[in-house]
């Protein structure tokens, strides 16, 4: 009986431990509202683009660019992995009102991915004539070598250029700003909307297309930038004064996880296009890529609207409150499944009428295919509130085997199923090696943070706990 006074006496000293709960709960529907809005933009954009740009640009000069851009994101981990550590750091300062250290961590987040960003800007461009970049991409057909190379390289600058200036969503998201952050994403979204539309009405050069539609997300990221730390938040602003080696290291740490998991998740999740290019040849990318695309936007809405659950439970992690991070998972998954499972449902049902009436060019709705990435889209959706409780915790070992196993069993899979059976084949092949794989991993994971975390342990606690 004493033993349970004196905790939850520890509890309610510990700073802002139920002052900030209520707030949560509103903050954490705002941030899901907006990203119902920001997403929403995110699927009209592709619905409105493809029927244009794909005639535009054929079916090979579509493939190329499509492919490039699953090889920028194959690149994620570009970032060292200090984005998601960076966003896991924060929230127990947040939580706290520990604007120094918050500081510290962001100053040295900030420092690193610039300086890399320019390395890997320069590197590319220097080196850019000594790489085969048609070999790179299978390219055949009527796309030039100068054509392949110019569109790999604006695509690579900008993702390169893009790694520091979109730290500013992860500071956003730590702080509990994530409505805010999703407004100026969905302002991204339609500033390459409109540019991308105006070159195509003046009938300029595919090139400038390209070039646009990467540009304009990069242009917003760095005018968030610049009013967050200007006007919102000058106390956390990011200084060289501000760095310090111990909160570097120790960011480092954690984001050296990240990294790992960013590599194997990132080339897990986008070999997809890349497998079918050299397996069947850029033509059957735009037959797969076009269908994947439209239910890859009602599944990353899903994940995108449980990504402000990862400051909360962190928040709430640090705060002691297992309870509430128990709770709102439960709540989130059944969200999730039903947002996920009915969209894909109506896709598979009316998937050859809906592309028909949608693109110029004929393009087909194989039911399998659809109903294929709709199960994979279902199983990631399931799992991602499950995903930002370990995030939050830092607890990643789970996840890494989970996806690594993933990874390995996947690419085999694959590329034996586009070869020999149907391109259709591949998302089934992916669904079942996620449920193999990364399910149960996720489930051990999700129930290890919930133990770490259960009760106001001390950080150097939690952190010995962790590393066994």
């Amino acid at each position: 009986m004493t033993s349970g006074v004196v905790e939850r006496t520890r509890r309610a000293r510990r700073p802002g431990a139920h002052r900030r709960h209520p707030d949560r709960g509103r903050r954490l529907l705002s941030g899901v509202a907006t990203a119902l809005l920001s997403r929403a933009v995110g699927l009209v954009v592709p619905i409105v683009l493809v029927p244009v740009t794909l005639p535009y640009f054929g079916n090979d000069l579509y493939g190329l660019w499509m492919a490039v851009a699953a090889l920028a994101g194959m690149a994620a981990f570009a970032d060292l992995g200090l984005g998601s550590g960076l966003m896991t750091k924060l929230a127990p300062c947040y939580a706290h009102g520990d604007t120094a250290r918050a500081r510290r961590y962001i100053s040295s987040a900030y420092l690193t991915l610039s300086g890399l960003a320019l390395t890997l800007t320069a590197l590319l461009w220097i080196f850019a004539g000594a790489v085969p970049w048609s070999a790179l991409f299978n390219v055949t057909g009527q796309v030039s070598p100068e054509q392949t190379r110019m569109i790999s390289l604006i695509c690579l600058t900008a993702f390169a250029l893009n790694v520091p200036l979109s730290l500013i969503t992860r500071v956003q998201y730590a702080y509990q700003q994530v409505g805010r952050s999703n407004v100026w994403q969905t302002a991204g979204s339609l500033a390459a909307l409109g540019a991308v539309l105006g070159v195509v009405w003046a009938d300029w050069s595919p090139i400038l297309v390209v070039a646009l539609s990467v540009a304009a997300p990069l242009l917003v990221n760095l005018l968030n930038t610049l009013w967050f730390f200007g006007r919102q938040e000058p106390r956390i602003r990011p200084t060289p004064r501000a760095v310090q080696a111990r909160a570097a290291r120790e960011l480092t740490r954690l984001s050296g996880l990240f990294f790992v998991l960013t590599v194997v998740i990132s080339f897990a999740t986008n070999a997809d296009t890349l497998i079918i290019a050299h397996a069947l040849g850029l033509s059957a990318v735009a037959g797969y890529v076009v269908p994947a695309k439209l239910l890859s936007q009602l599944g990353q809405l899903v994940v995108l609207v449980n990504v402000p659950l990862w400051p909360a439970n962190g928040e709430a992690l640090a705060q002691g409150q297992v309870d509430w991070v128990r709770r709102t998972t439960r709540r989130m998954t059944v969200l999730s499944v039903l947002a996920a499972g009915l969209p894909a449902a109506v896709v598979v049902a009316f998937g050859e009428w809906l592309f028909a009436a949608w693109l110029p060019v004929p393009m087909g709705g194989d039911r399998w295919l659809l109903a294929g990435l709709g199960v994979w889209w279902l199983l990631q959706s399931a799992l991602s509130p499950r995903f930002m409780v370990q995030n939050a915790g830092g607890v990643l070992v789970p996840q890494l085997l989970g996806w690594g196993a993933f990874l390995v069993l996947s690419v085999l899979g694959k590329w034996y199923a586009a070869d020999r059976i149907a391109v259709a084949a591949v998302p089934w092949v992916g669904a079942a090696g996620y449920a193999l794989t990364v399910v149960p991993a996720a489930l051990y994971g999700y129930r290890r943070t919930l133990r770490l975390h259960r009760g106001p342990a001390v950080e150097g606690e939690v952190v010995s706990e962790r590393a066994r």
